[in-house]
């Protein structure tokens, strides 16, 4: 039997995806001096659309996954919707220059990544960047209204999206910690986790925290639990009691934790954001409401992308990913959206029944962080309005690719075509082959 070759992309593509990657978390532009002249994203941008269309071959690109077909719809939809917005300069600049992007990282990390170590150096460089904003963020302080911000301008200057990075970014840091070699790196690997831990409390983000609650919870069980990681259990044992010491000498986060579903005593909504109005169930109830009137008054094409703020004279978003994706874009806009994370979940179900996810240690480490990641956006973005960032769009991509790796490993197994007998005396050997290899 012949080697199993996979289709080799070319470098200029993947090239021009790290340094899109790098400059979207990293944003130099943003510490070193006079760099801010140089419209970067718009380059970056720029390039990872000309590596799309020129930098794939067309032989090599294949079949669309399911995923990729949806987004290219959804952008579709999106164009659609901008002669009928409020603003439509507004919708027009958010289609153009925020959404479009996301589609176009989707795609080229799913028909550019055909190896683990191409998909591992972009989940590091996502990983690093938000640990790195955090830690520095803590260190020089700098917060508003009591609440830590990124020390960046863009997608980790807020709170909120600062939080729900980390909470995502979180199962990354900790498989590197599993999939790091080096000692040295993986300490710091573990203190950039406590690192993270701590910047979503100094965020006092409730959707952050909630993602960060349910990302944990699923590495405990998947890295824990099913991966038989005892160490892992018994301090995350006593990372909890640590938390729950902190939050009880905490008045002021339990009071925001339970704003969600208890408006503060003597809260008033024409108070300051953070502390009342924006804070208080009352207020993120009626911006829920306003949201969802809207969508239904204008069901097909919606009010305009980013004109949320605009319409309601609030200028707030709606901290709802979901009703303020149905209210701007419509209701097909919200339904694809929804279809996209949904088979994102199902693709990550597929590749766990490939023979290369039983063989391949790195396979299964990287699987369990992409479902921590994922589940987590979907419960954090209930909170949080993020459906023109492009974090969900990579983790999208990152899915997929995920999905082509594993699938191609499989169909190259030595056992792939052999029967049930001489399936399970190959994938035994194999998988102790590869064990052996891991643990060096």
């Amino acid at each position: 039997m012949g080697t199993y070759q996979q289709p080799q992309r070319t470098t200029l593509a993947y090239r021009a995806l790290v340094l899109f990657s790098f400059l979207y978390f990293f944003r130099p532009e943003d510490f070193i001096p006079g760099l801010h002249h140089i419209p970067l994203g718009k380059i970056s941008g720029g390039i990872a659309l000309l590596a799309l269309i020129f930098g794939v071959k067309r032989k090599d690109r294949g079949e669309l996954p399911f995923e990729c077909k949806v987004l290219l719809v959804l952008l579709a939809q999106m164009i659609l919707t901008i002669p009928f917005a409020f603003w439509r300069g507004g919708a027009f600049d958010t289609v153009i220059n925020k959404f479009s992007k996301g589609v176009i990282v989707a795609l080229l990390i799913t028909l550019v990544i055909t190896k683990m170590s191409q998909l591992r150096k972009l989940l590091y460089i996502q990983a690093s960047a938000v640990a790195l904003i955090t830690l520095g963020s803590i260190i020089l302080h700098r917060t508003n209204d009591g609440r830590l911000m990124g020390i960046q301008k863009g997608i980790l200057e807020n709170p909120n999206d600062l939080a729900i990075n980390i909470a995502i970014n979180f199962p990354l840091a900790m498989c590197f910690i599993f999939a790091d070699k080096n000692k040295f790196r993986k300490v710091l690997w573990g203190f950039s986790l406590f690192a993270l831990l701590f910047g979503v409390v100094a965020t006092y983000s409730r959707s952050g925290m909630i993602a960060l609650v349910i990302t944990c919870l699923i590495c405990l069980w998947e890295f824990g639990v099913k991966g038989k990681r005892f160490m892992l259990l018994g301090g995350t044992a006593i990372a909890g009691v640590l938390a729950v010491g902190f939050l009880a000498a905490s008045p002021r986060y339990i009071s925001r934790i339970a704003s969600l579903v208890v408006r503060p005593a003597g809260a008033e909504v024409s108070g300051t954001m953070e502390s009342h109005g924006e804070g208080s169930l009352q207020a993120r109830s009626e911006l829920l409401r306003e949201s969802i009137s809207l969508m239904f008054h204008h069901p097909v094409f919606g009010i305009g992308p980013g004109n949320f703020p605009a319409v309601t004279g609030t200028w707030r978003v709606a901290h709802n990913t979901y009703t303020e994706f149905g209210a701007e874009a419509g209701i097909p806009a919200l339904v694809l959206f929804l279809v996209l994370l949904g088979s994102s979940m199902r693709r990550i179900r597929s590749v766990r029944k490939f023979s290369s996810y039983k063989t391949n240690p790195e396979i299964r480490l990287w699987v369990s962080a992409l479902w921590a990641a994922v589940t987590a956006y979907a419960a954090g973005a209930m909170f949080a309005s993020t459906e023109y960032n492009l974090f969900p769009y990579f983790i999208v991509g990152y899915i997929c690719a995920m999905y082509n790796i594993a699938k191609s490993e499989s169909a190259s197994m030595p056992d792939a075509k052999a029967g049930d007998g001489g399936r399970q005396e190959l994938g035994y050997v194999g998988e102790k082959e590869r064990e052996l290899a891991w643990s060096r």
